[in-house]
């Protein structure tokens, strides 16, 4: 039930509105921003697999414009942060990496999001 509790005190408390009050109010500010998910490749990637079920590795690489090394560096960080998930399998001889976006990796996002919104809200006002 505490867990439960915390969830929605947290869903609550970033609201759209709620996160654009404190960005009027000058409580919020960009850099308050999940800096996980603001990086342009990690944004990307949790981009892609918000609007996808899954993803395997080279559509994603595909998707985000990312190189092998690259891309395997940045869903790594996000699989660390739990935002993101991994799984390895084999087609026949052929390995096979697909990965999908978490929960916490979607509440991050929603977070970001509406951070992103409230303070172009909040710029605009000015």
């Amino acid at each position: 039930m505490a867990a439960k509790s915390a969830t929605y005190r947290a869903e609550r408390e970033d609201s759209p509105k709620r996160v654009a009050s404190r960005a009027r109010s000058n409580e919020l500010s960009a850099s308050d921003l999940d800096r996980l998910i603001h990086e342009r490749t990690r944004l990307a990637i949790v981009s892609a697999l918000a609007v996808n079920p899954s993803l395997a590795f080279n559509e994603l690489k595909q998707l985000v414009r990312a190189t092998d090394g690259n891309l395997s560096v940045h869903a790594r960080k996000l699989e660390e942060a739990g935002y993101v998930t991994c799984t390895k399998t084999f087609a026949g001889r052929l390995p096979k990496t697909e990965y999908r976006l978490s929960a916490a990796g979607r509440r991050a996002l929603e977070k970001y999001l509406n951070h992103m919104e409230a303070l172009i809200h909040a710029t605009r006002e000015r």
